[in-house]
């Protein structure tokens, strides 16, 4: 994720289906070049969705202290010269327009962030459109859930569609000490690209705090696992591939790194046992922080870089 915090910045483990529909697209035979290429495909484009839709959870999260964490997300910055360790958000974009719906209370409140007509990141990316959250209450709250849409919402010339909605699970463990714990579902997203070629996604995933919950002004400690699935389907010429995705073994983000740093997901054709060769696994690591990944399909090692 191009920024400070992602819990959860996954690529899910997946079953790959291959449908045909219509004269424009054919279905992939069993030669291997063809196998391997669905393969391929399917866990890219679900690598892709978790990316974006993990960086969009940040960034409703991070907007500001009043709904979540504060200062994270794309536009977010590390300061370690705060006593907490937090962060801070630059400013200069996106414009952030907050309506409280009632006029009473702090919540629920609706959140806008305009990227307007583009707007580049420090991680080189150019994000234009709009972010629309709406929060029932602080989003660590338990009980507490976001839901957000898009209008014209692009990075790059990819234009994301869908809904997504977090949903607070988390409990107190002891007087002083909160397990955050959160939901996170995305439901009828589609990455459409200017050739033709999009990603349709759905994803159920919890992100659980398993380090730093009694120190819940100091983010830098903290450490996440991700569990769950996805499945979706891509479009690749006249290709169209479907899958389901698992993590097999969870996914570990900490707070002070970019990328997933350790964790295991499968990724393969609904059609396909778990034993096939043709299942893709994606290896995040061993817990080093770095923007690497091994796929590996029918044994043969690939190495990734993460956006």
């Amino acid at each position: 994720m191009k920024l400070i915090f992602s819990p959860t910045r996954l690529v899910a483990i997946a079953f790959l289906s291959f449908v045909v529909f219509g004269s424009c697209s054919k279905e992939v035979s069993e030669d291997t070049s063809q196998e391997e290429l669905a393969s391929e495909a399917s866990s890219e484009a679900d690598a892709e969705s978790d990316d974006i839709f993990n960086e969009v959870f940040d960034n409703v999260l991070g907007v500001n202290a009043d709904v979540g964490f504060g200062g994270t997300g794309v536009f977010g910055q590390m300061n370690p010269g705060m006593s907490d360790g937090g962060t801070a958000r630059l400013t200069a974009c996106p414009d952030v327009t907050i309506t409280h719906l009632n006029n009473t209370d702090p919540f629920p409140v609706k959140i806008v962030m305009d990227f307007s007509t583009g707007c580049t990141a420090r991680d080189g990316r150019t994000r234009s459109g709009k972010i629309i959250s709406t929060y029932s209450n602080r989003l660590f709250i338990p009980g507490a859930k976001a839901s957000v849409t898009f209008e014209s919402y692009m990075i790059d010339s990819v234009k994301i569609q869908g809904t997504l909605i977090i949903t607070n699970e988390g409990e107190a463990i002891s007087v002083n000490c909160m397990r955050h714990k959160w939901k996170v579902v995305v439901e009828n997203a589609k990455l459409s690209k200017s050739n033709g070629n999009y990603t349709e996604w759905n994803s159920t995933k919890t992100v659980t705090q398993i380090d730093g919950t009694c120190t819940p002004w100091i983010h830098l400690d903290d450490i996440y696992k991700i569990e769950g699935g996805a499945r979706g389907k891509v479009k690749r010429g006249d290709l169209l591939i479907a899958w389901n995705s698992e993590i097999t073994d969870p996914l570990i983000k900490k707070f002070s790194c970019h990328w997933l740093v350790k964790g295991v997901n499968r990724v393969a054709r609904l059609n396909l046992t778990t034993s096939s060769p043709w299942v893709a696994t994606i290896n995040y690591g061993n817990g080093d922080c770095d923007n690497k990944a091994l796929v590996t399909i029918n044994g043969v090692p690939h190495n990734i870089t993460l956006p």
